[in-house]
């Protein structure tokens, strides 16, 4: 194991914060980013540096976990994003799966599951509670092809074509005049809002289309 994860946790409840904290400091493959009780806090603590995890409660006042994770994927935060809350109803998950979540997990789950739940994570899994896992069935079906290429923007559209001609990331940087880094950051939004698992999935299902 190299260096250990850093953690980001976001949750309104401290008593919770610091449970779920002195849990995560409790493995050595974590390491403590730091903590927010707020969309707002946790918005100022990633925009300079990104954690590699952000856990991030659903339910919080002012500003929700939905409006939180819109706007960090909006910053184009790369972060993998995982919701813990108590809330197992349908529409929540679907919508915080579709806003780009990583995961959604409830905070009964044990807390070694919790952990081990996290590390797939860093290895480009989905985390599910097994509770919720069925309503991912239909998070599929909803996708149909039409809908996501036409949520595209502009750019990613063009970053998207550039893909299925399968040009890397830096000879897209060097088309488009943007940075490789930028290209990067297109990439990830695109593989999200496809819910592919790879690029060439995602040029295949493009020229398909």
């Amino acid at each position: 194991m190299g260096k250990p994860y850093s953690v980001l946790v976001v949750d309104d409840h401290p008593l919770l914060r610091k449970g779920i904290c002195q849990l995560i400091a409790s493995d050595p493959d974590f390491s403590l980013f730091g903590e927010a009780g707020s969309g707002l806090d946790a918005l100022t603590a990633v925009a300079t540096d990104e954690p590699d995890i952000i856990l991030l409660d659903l339910n919080m006042k002012g500003m929700t976990g939905l409006d939180t994770l819109n706007a960090m994927r909006q910053e184009g935060v790369t972060s993998r994003i995982v919701i813990l809350t108590v809330s197992d109803a349908k529409q929540d998950v679907i919508r915080l799966l579709r806003a780009g979540a990583d995961g959604y997990l409830l905070k009964d789950t044990e807390p070694d599951l919790l952990l081990e739940k996290l590390k797939n994570a860093m290895l480009g899994h989905r985390v599910i509670s097994d509770e919720v896992e069925e309503y991912l069935y239909e998070l599929k079906d909803a996708t149909d092809e039409q809908e996501w290429i036409s949520s595209l923007t502009p750019r990613e559209l063009q970053i998207l074509e550039q893909l299925a001609e399968g040009l890397s990331n830096r000879m897209i940087s060097e088309h488009l005049h943007i940075s490789e880094g930028t290209v990067k950051v297109h990439v990830k939004n695109l593989l999200r809002k496809a819910n592919a698992k790879s690029r060439t999935e995602m040029a295949v299902r493009y020229l398909n289309h």
